[in-house]
């Protein structure tokens, strides 16, 4: 990637969440325990997919994957804006905002195309039960899962170097807690109307394809479930779906309004709001939606529990 037209600039000074002392310190303490709660959480939810057999199924295999890519999603960006709130140093060098930007752009179109993977397994799981253990075999999630990863990998490829071709001779404020997209363009010193056409083409193109994909999952699912003659049975079905309906809400559903606006100096704004919700709240709140909902996770848990308490004992 050629990074010639940056490697002039000193670094990039990131905004932060706030300049108030005494807001820094609550908001130090809150997002710091909001991140250890997710890292505790979502890792609790990893290691038991792994340990417990009982769950060694196509739906807590992505599961697994979700969760130890939330572990690291957060961390491309939190460290740094807990970094800003405690010592004020909100500095990042070139190759460091690079990184950040390929990481944060990477994992979280990877959890976008997981949860798409999600949505396609509970529709074979409920429409097309009597062959859902050929069509969601081990060798089949694990390909699934990998084209995911994959295919983030080469987006976010795609738009780190759309977006640091850019000459950048302008102020080195980043307007954002850390380096992303549409600030880093604000900064350019030339027209930058091609390149936020394109990264928005590139975003919309992974983005709303998978959202549209997940949305058909669930009219069809709808549909299957409207021929059902029992409530009970039509209720159960559709408890496997509620957890992955909110996470997809909560996630897809801010990021297209994060990435498919323009860029503006109230967007800019907005976006930091948003974000927060995305790279914070959303990744530890996923661990408390599977569990509180999934029956199965919750006497995995207890299983092991006993099992460890049976073992000191």
């Amino acid at each position: 990637m050629e990074i010639d037209n940056v490697t002039s600039v000193e670094g990039f000074i990131l905004q932060g969440i706030s300049d108030e002392p005494d807001l820094q310190i609550f908001l130090f303490s809150i997002f710091l325990m909001v991140y250890l709660f997710n890292l505790s959480g979502n890792l609790c939810i990893v290691l038991i997919i792994i340990f417990d057999r009982v769950l060694n199924k196509p739906m807590y295999f992505f599961l697994g994957n979700l969760s130890f890519l939330d572990i690291f999603y957060s961390t491309t960006t939190v460290p740094k804006m807990l970094s800003g709130l405690l010592i004020g140093d909100k500095r990042i060098s070139v190759f460091g905002c690079i990184a950040q930007l390929h990481f944060f752009h990477f994992l979280g179109s990877t959890e976008a195309l997981l949860l798409t993977s999600m949505s396609y397994d509970r529709y074979v799981a409920i429409c097309n039960p009597l062959r859902y253990h050929i069509l969601m075999g081990r060798t089949s999630c694990v390909q699934l899962a990998s084209s995911c990863w994959l295919t983030g990998f080469l987006y976010s490829i795609m738009q780190t170097i759309v977006t640091f071709r850019l000459p950048y001779c302008k102020s080195r404020q980043v307007m954002h807690f850390y380096c992303d997209i549409k600030p880093l363009i604000k900064l350019a010193c030339t027209n930058t109307k091609k390149s936020e056409f394109l990264v928005s083409g590139i975003f919309a193109l992974v983005a709303v394809s998978t959202f549209l994909l997940i949305i058909l999952s669930y009219v069809n699912i709808g549909r299957h479930l409207v021929k059902i003659p029992s409530r009970q049975d039509r209720q159960k079905a559709f408890s496997t779906c509620t957890s992955h309906i909110t996470v997809v809400s909560l996630y897809i559903g801010t990021a297209l309004c994060m990435y498919l606006g323009p860029t503006t100096q109230n967007s800019l704004e907005q976006d930091r709001i948003s974000a927060i919700l995305v790279t914070v709240i959303t990744p530890a709140l996923n661990p408390l939606i599977y569990t509180l909902r999934n029956k199965e996770v919750k006497r995995s848990i207890q299983r092991l529990m006993n099992k460890k308490l049976g073992v000191h004992l």
